[in-house]
């Protein structure tokens, strides 16, 4: 778990030697192989779970009888500030949710957090307490570079910080999955930077909860590259959608329902059967719904939310019915 003392130089002299290599065929570029998973605990099967952000109009229960109305499989709790769980609460009401969602006859083995310093007390109780409900992944908070990074003297910062994460989490059997998110700043945003700090630490508690749209936002074509790169630490998947639209003659992202944006979910799953990752999915909803629209009672809220996000789980079954999946 020792963690090496990363630089420019040692990265930049890592990339000739493997040119060097493989110029001198010490390494044969057809023979090369896609790693094989080191630390990715597969599941019997994909199971689908909505991300309860979405629903946090509703108590517990109702969460949970709207998901199972939906189809979804689980749900994955948000548990961090202004979420379904207070983190200040997560003692009483994480084991209340929990059994909520589990007398719906779903699974609860998925939340969504803020957590990522390992030296804070709320952190450490809401995982030991998540730990103890069941609850097996969830997604820490992201890092930032700042408005203007040296990535190189970054990295090895950040990577102490995750470290510390991933020890946490082997004390009390749980974990965490980084998000990549679209934006100038996120860690984790080209992929390639969380994928290198992942397989530095090298820890089965920590890992990558792989988003296909903003790693289509970041890597337009390219993103095969960076899933190829960090699929070895995937422990969860999160799907949604977008296009590009432009405004004002400014480009933007608009998020869509699943299918009407630009996400090749056909290509992805595709991928996704051949590196074998058959982890849990998070469904986001980041497009307008119900919920926020005030002008609706709570049961019309209730009714036009169950029709949109079965919308979408219907095409993500179907996506993933078609990669045999």
């Amino acid at each position: 778990m020792d963690q090496p003392n990363y630089t420019r130089r040692n990265f930049l002299g890592s990339l000739a030697l493997a040119g060097g290599a493989v110029s001198s065929g010490l390494i044969n570029p057809a023979k090369a192989e896609i790693p094989k998973p080191a630390h990715r605990s597969q599941e019997e099967k994909m199971t689908i779970h909505v991300f309860s952000k979405h629903l946090q109009f509703l108590d517990y229960q109702h969460t949970a009888e709207v998901s199972a109305e939906i189809g979804f499989d689980g749900v994955d709790l948000a548990v961090r500030p202004k979420g379904h769980v207070l983190p200040e609460n997560v003692e009483t009401d994480l084991p209340k949710a929990v059994e909520a969602i589990k007398n719906a006859g779903l699974e609860a083995k998925i939340m969504t957090t803020a957590v990522i310093d390992a030296n804070d007390k709320t952190n450490e109780t809401l995982l030991k307490t998540a730990s103890e409900q069941g609850i097996r992944y969830y997604r820490c908070n992201w890092l930032k570079y700042g408005k203007e990074p040296n990535v190189a003297q970054a990295i090895p910062d950040f990577q102490k910080k995750l470290a510390a994460l991933a020890r946490l989490n082997e004390r009390y059997g749980i974990s965490a999955g980084y998000q990549n998110h679209a934006g100038a700043q996120y860690v984790g945003s080209p992929v390639w930077d969380i994928a290198y700090m992942l397989q530095e630490i090298n820890h089965p508690n920590l890992g990558s909860q792989y988003d296909i749209r903003h790693a289509t936002v970041e890597g337009g074509l390219s993103w095969p590259l960076g899933l190829q790169f960090i699929h070895p630490h995937i422990n969860t998947l999160v799907i949604k959608d977008f296009r590009w639209e432009k405004v004002n003659g400014k480009w933007k992202v608009f998020n869509t329902p699943l299918g009407e944006g630009m996400v090749d979910f056909p290509a992805f799953f595709q991928k996704v059967k051949e590196m074998n990752i058959r982890v849990p999915i998070s469904v986001h909803f980041e497009y307008e719904m119900p919920e926020k629209d005030e002008s609706l009672s709570e049961s019309e809220k209730v009714k036009q939310t169950v029709a949109v996000m079965k919308k979408d789980v219907d095409a993500l079954r179907g996506y993933l019915s078609e990669a045999g999946l």
